[in-house]
């Protein structure tokens, strides 16, 4: 839940945000996994210490592969998922707060080792529900889940908060039989505390850091979930997005995302910012693997009435459409206004749509989506008007032992703690949302209906059908920039609000390097057609193979 623009990126920022910026990283020391979670004490990591780092990770090819390769190994008796899940948590105790610190974990599950021992023990007995059976998957610290760990949105207000019930997607992913190792740091409150704000950091979890380069931003508000898949410290991730956390936050840590249609998964048990634009969705390493993770989450979450409007529309297996010949009598367009913000990320762009080419797409060029930049101003009033309602919502469900119970005492609750939790941006983005009326508003209604007249009428669809396309193409985000906790991130270039704002999904494929950085392509479609996305994306990923692993690099060369 963070949001770009390449028209309006200063406005854009301030109530989405996610992006990149430059200095010293703030690291935080979460809760360790073997005792009850508290505050943590947050610790600072200079520059001149981040150059001084020497330690390398230790190469495990294993935990590399994919979610169909280790479904095949823990089948046949090679591979165990508790070995599986040892060897993330390995990892990560040499990797996250030690040696090259990503800081991208926030809390591990204490319970994950038990977990892993049941998978087990079902798949000996002749019980396996699933591609994720014994799967670890880490989830962002905004998704609930009723058990030993905290649902806190990075939010030092909600350091010690469990739910009474797991989010739908929490759920499902039990149900599958995935391995919930842990939660992922984010954006403090998905990002829409402030305008200054500088992605990857909260309150309870410090600043994560982005694997290729070490000082610099990881984007979005799923910025743990990004840096930590992109480190290989599990084989899956789901973040969330309100405009540009998912995407962004992939194609700058070199991975695969998707932001589902609003409605394919459920939103029940996610701390919100926007009831029009929320969806969670998987961050993963290879396509293949974010439509194993998107099948087994999809279904009917009797808690969230847009879920309803995927009846018939969706399937719990998208991997029947990855098509390496996909692309083959393809018809795409190329929204090149949506470029045009960084030289090397518009060679990489032309890279990429020969490749299309070549692989037997048909590439329009350029499509122009005109009223890109004509919605800013509605999607603000939206989104300040929906927070509002659905987080007094949320926190109101924690019952009277939350510390906080509406937005109003979490305004009040941050003053009073405002040395910790306030200490590099303010909270002028919840005070303009604490201002908002009710949403039966005509200010907010007549938003919402601008917000869809120009993104789906006359934006997406528009374009779509005067062209006769099955997706649109544009850059995904500008190479990673340096963070900056004084000044906040420094967004360039990116485009995210279409996809976000119509509630429309998208994907993000790495489209190659920006020296040691990586960029991605995003595809857009219409409503529901999150397979045909799947089989352009696929069959773009194996004609290109363009991701490459991160180094570790304390600085960029």
């Amino acid at each position: 839940m963070n949001e770009h623009s390449v028209t309006t990126p200063l406005d854009r920022r301030a109530f989405v945000g996610a992006s990149l910026a430059a200095g010293a990283a703030l690291l935080g020391v979460p809760a360790s996994a073997s005792a009850a979670p508290t505050v943590p004490e947050l610790s600072v990591l200079s520059l001149n210490a981040a150059r001084s780092v020497t330690q390398r990770p230790i190469a495990d090819d294993l935990i590399e592969l994919s979610v169909t390769e280790l479904g095949a190994l823990l089948q046949r008796g090679a591979l165990t998922s508790r070995d599986l899940t040892q060897r993330f948590l390995t990892r990560i105790a040499q990797m996250d707060k030690t040696g090259v610190a990503i800081n991208a974990i926030i809390e591990l599950n204490p319970d994950a080792l038990a977990i892993a021992d049941q998978r087990d023990a079902e798949r000996k007995s002749g019980i396996t529900v699933g591609p994720l059976h014994g799967i670890p998957v880490l989830i962002k610290d905004n998704i609930g889940s009723a058990d030993k760990m905290r649902t806190s949105a990075g939010s030092l207000a909600l350091a010690n908060s469990t739910p009474a019930r797991d989010a739908f997607i929490v759920e499902r992913l039990r149900a599958a039989g995935a391995v919930l190792l842990g939660k992922t740091n984010l954006s403090e409150w998905a990002n829409f505390r402030s305008g200054r704000s500088t992605s990857g950091w909260s309150g309870r979890g410090g600043q994560t850091r982005n694997p290729y380069v070490l000082n610099r931003n990881p984007c979005g508000s799923s910025s743990g979930t990004g840096a930590a898949i992109a480190a290989t410290f599990a084989t899956v991730g789901i973040g969330s997005e309100t405009d540009g956390s998912i995407i962004c936050p992939s194609a700058i840590c070199g991975l695969v995302g998707i932001k589902p249609t609003v409605g394919l998964w459920g939103r029940s048990g996610i701390i919100p910012i926007s009831a029009s634009q929320d969806t969670a969705g998987p961050m993963a390493r290879s396509v293949a693997d974010a439509a194993a993770l998107l099948g087994v989450l999809t279904g009917v979450d009797a808690r969230d009435i847009a879920t309803n409007a995927s009846r018939g529309k969706s399937t719990t297996n998208y991997a029947t459409f990855l098509d390496a010949a996909g692309l083959k009598g393809a018809r795409i367009g190329a929204a090149r206004h949506l470029a045009g913000f960084n030289d090397a990320v518009d060679t990489r762009f032309n890279e990429a749509i020969a490749a299309l080419r070549s692989a037997g797409a048909t590439v329009v060029d350029p499509v122009k989506l005109t009223t890109a930049g004509k919605f800013d101003d509605a999607e603000r009033i939206v989104l300040d008007y929906e927070f509002k309602a659905g987080l007094n919502a949320y926190l109101a469900s924690l019952g009277n032992d939350a510390p906080v119970r509406s937005l109003a005492e979490l305004i009040a609750w941050n003053e009073r703690e405002k040395a910790r939790e306030l200490p590099w941006f303010g909270q002028e983005t919840f005070i303009r949302s604490q201002k908002c009326g009710p949403l039966t508003d005509k200010k907010y209604l007549d938003a919402r209906a601008k917000c869809i007249r120009l993104t789906r009428t006359e934006g997406i669809d528009a374009v779509m059908k005067k062209h006769k396309l099955d997706a649109i193409i544009m850059p995904s985000n500008q190479p990673a920039w340096t963070t900056d906790l004084l000044n906040g991130d420094h967004f360039t270039g990116g485009s995210t609000s279409f996809a976000a704002v119509s509630g429309y999904p998208s994907i993000t494929v790495p489209m190659g390097m920006v020296g040691e950085l990586p960029v991605g392509i995003s595809f857009v479609a219409r409503a529901w057609e999150e397979g045909k996305l799947i089989t352009l994306a696929y069959a773009f990923e194996q004609a290109t193979k363009l991701r490459r692993a991160p180094k570790f690099l304390a600085t960029y060369p």
